[in-house]
């Protein structure tokens, strides 16, 4: 299949390309670099530098008809959406609708979504949240990631155009960028590392699911020929304090840092884990590499490159 990987020069996305070229798709990549990195490109991969707004998409996909178009481009730090809730609209609603227009004017017949696990439920009412929770989120970048998913359904019910959604938890690895606002393991990692301080936010007490990058590899590639559309939560069932991910990170390390904490953060969430009984019943997907062991192989890959 011919295959557009939006973001496919970004932590996650890059990888999913790689997947892909690996069981013989034909895959192109569409990115702006703004996080990601040219290196993370496959060189079997086409590239193609534009952002996912841009009016010359249209032309892009009328030139190569693409079968399925994977999209991981997007702004993904929950507190720049915080703080600048209208960047965060423009670039995950307006980019991700002109991508869709583009679809449904070329054939394409399938996409696949990247959303979000933890932020679409908001304050979670049960623990773990499966697919039918409530979704409530409480920051812009929860928002967005529901409202495309809304459209998704759209369409589908207008066009015919299939999709996947699939609903991440905190996903970590190697690739991650270690120099942004998002991504605790590769954040904290990369200070232990050049032996600086982490700062915990908060009381370090707020919990989150983490879901090693090979795993979320592995649900994009399982449900990639899947032709009914549909939605499903890719995480762990395991609940880990930030204090606890830090007290782990920081044992691989040597144990050099101190526990520190700084303010709290806005529009971030105290609990979240999701379960993922739902794939695991359809495609048998469930998650192979345990947080010990999934810090132990992101904190390696920081320490051959810092």
């Amino acid at each position: 299949m011919k295959i557009l990987v939006t973001g496919g020069a970004g932590f996650i996305g890059s990888q999913i390309a790689d997947a892909y070229i690996r069981e013989g798709h034909d895959v192109h990549i569409l990115d702006n670099l703004s996080t990601g990195f040219e290196k993370n490109i496959n060189p079997k991969a086409h590239f193609v530098k534009s952002d996912i707004s841009s009016p010359v998409i249209l032309d892009l996909f009328e030139k190569e008809k693409f079968d399925v178009v994977n999209h991981h481009a997007a702004q993904i730090d929950v507190r720049k959406s915080v703080n600048d809730p209208i960047f965060d609209a423009n670039t995950n609603i307006l980019g991700t609708i002109n991508l869709l227009q583009s679809c449904s004017k070329t054939e394409v017949k399938k996409f696949m979504f990247a959303s979000t696990g933890g932020a679409v439920y908001g304050e979670q009412e049960f623990f773990p949240a499966n697919e039918n929770h409530p979704t409530n989120p409480v920051s812009p970048y929860g928002i967005t990631k529901l409202t495309i998913e809304k459209y998704l359904f759209f369409y589908k019910n207008e066009y015919g155009l299939n999709h996947t959604i699939l609903r991440y938890a905190n996903v970590y690895g190697p690739r991650q960028n270690p120099f942004g606002e998002a991504g605790v393991v590769a954040i904290f990692s990369n200070k232990l590392l050049k032996n600086e301080n982490p700062v915990i936010n908060g009381d370090g007490k707020q919990t989150r699911d983490y879901v090693f990058v090979e795993d979320v590899v592995k649900a994009n590639v399982i449900t990639l020929n899947s032709n009914s559309s549909d939605l499903y939560n890719v995480g762990t069932s395991v609940e880990t304090s930030v204090n606890e991910l830090f007290a782990k990170l920081n044992s691989i390390a040597g144990n050099k840092a101190n526990e520190k904490h700084g303010p709290s953060p806005k529009g971030e969430q105290a609990r979240s884990v999701i379960t993922s009984e739902k794939l695991f019943k359809k495609f048998s997907w469930k998650p192979s590499v345990q947080i010990d062991e999934g810090l132990i192989k992101t904190f390696d890959y920081f320490k051959a490159i810092i």
